[in-house]
Formats: C-alpha cells, structure tokens, sequence
C-alpha cells in the first residue's frame, strides 16, 4: 500500500504554516515523501490451531522498518497471553536478550476496573525469554487481540534491535485492555527470524501480517 497524496484543502492548515508542510503552491501537491513512506506487504500468516507462527523469511537487510499486524488473534485457551521472541539464526532459536517497559491500560464492561499501571510482571530485564504482548486474552467466541509490532533496522550489526508495540485485546474477565510495550533486543548480531506465540495452549485463529517501510 503506497500514499501518493493528501488533500491539502482538508488539512485546514493556514498559509503561514503551509512551508512547514512542504507546500510547492499547488493545493493538493503535499506528497507521501513529506509525510511518510509506502508499506510494502510482505507476508501474511494464519492461525490455524497452531502452536506458534514463526516467520523465517523476509526479515533483511531490504527495509529499515518492519510493521507486523496482529488481526483477531483468538486462543484456544482462557486468560493466556500472546507472547514474542527474536532470532539471530534464522529460528533455530528464540533467545534474544531484552529489555523492555510494558505499560497497561484497562476498562471493564460494568465500568469497573478502570485503571492504568506499570506492569513489572510483564516487563524483562535483560531477559532471553518471550516478551507478553496482552494482559490474560479470552477465548470466548468473540474475544480476541488486535495490534501492531514496530522493529526497526534488525539488520543493523552497529546498534540494538529497538521494537515498540501497542495490542488491544479482550480480557477474560470483560475488560478492554490497551498494552504499550517498548524495550530492545540487546544484540548487535542481525535479527532474521520472529515467533509468535501463547503463553500457553494454542493460537486457535488470527492473522499476522508482515510489511516493510521504504
């Protein structure tokens, strides 16, 4: 998916703010180079009763960023949480040292519960092991966890592997549950290979959907 142009009428910026906007004169001339760059699809993965969704390929050197979309992923298994890793040798291992800072807000059905807190259950400290992405996920039927994963440059040998994520996701208990995640991969060895997986028990459906930013 590539953005070409934005409708510079509907900005309803004024003429002297129009130079921050890189405005050449014509009116709907403010193209996607100014405001960001074109997704690139690169691979879609679905969720069948599966233990993890791993994705081998795809992650190199071609792009600086990769944005991985989680839609509707529904477990097999109440209150559990969907959970990632990174791999320096192409999954063979999912190991990576993190550091992370995970931050959750959440509502519930009957008003109740309603609070923001710092999660230190969730967060890693110079962790190997699977960084949680949701608070307890139900598996009602129409319960699920929807969001985004951010990696940046993870070809990189000079730097750490930065990620942030944001999910929202239907808690077992009736809640909406908005979950910020941020941390690194402590490595400067290239990150080639993702797994996705839950906390227990299976993805029973979903889709992860894998692009690149150019």
């Amino acid at each position: 998916m590539a953005l070409s142009k934005v409708n510079f009428n509907s900005l309803n910026v004024t003429p002297s703010a129009s130079k921050f906007l890189a405005w050449d004169g014509d009116a709907d001339a403010l193209a996607a180079a100014d405001i960001g760059g074109a997704l690139t699809l690169i691979s879609t993965t679905t969720a069948s009763s599966s233990a993890n969704l791993s994705i081998t390929s795809g992650i190199d050197s071609t792009y600086k960023e990769y944005i991985f979309k989680f839609i509707n992923i529904h477990p097999a298994t109440n209150n559990k949480e969907l959970t990632f890793n990174f791999s320096v040798d192409g999954g063979s291992n999912y190991n990576v040292t993190k550091t992370t800072a995970v931050h959750i807000h959440q509502h519930g059905e009957d008003g109740s519960n309603g609070n923001s807190e710092y999660s230190t259950e969730r967060d890693l400290a110079q962790g190997t092991g699977y960084q949680k992405l949701c608070k307890d996920l139900g598996n009602g039927n129409d319960e699920s966890l929807s969001g985004t994963l951010h990696l940046f440059e993870p070809s990189s040998t000079t730097f750490v592997k930065n990620f942030i994520t944001r999910t929202s996701s239907y808690f077992g208990s009736d809640r909406a549950v908005d979950m910020y995640v941020a941390g690194y991969g402590n490595t400067t060895t290239a990150v080639n290979a993702i797994d996705f997986k839950m906390s227990s028990g299976n993805i029973d459906s979903g889709i992860i959907k894998m692009y690149g930013v150019s």
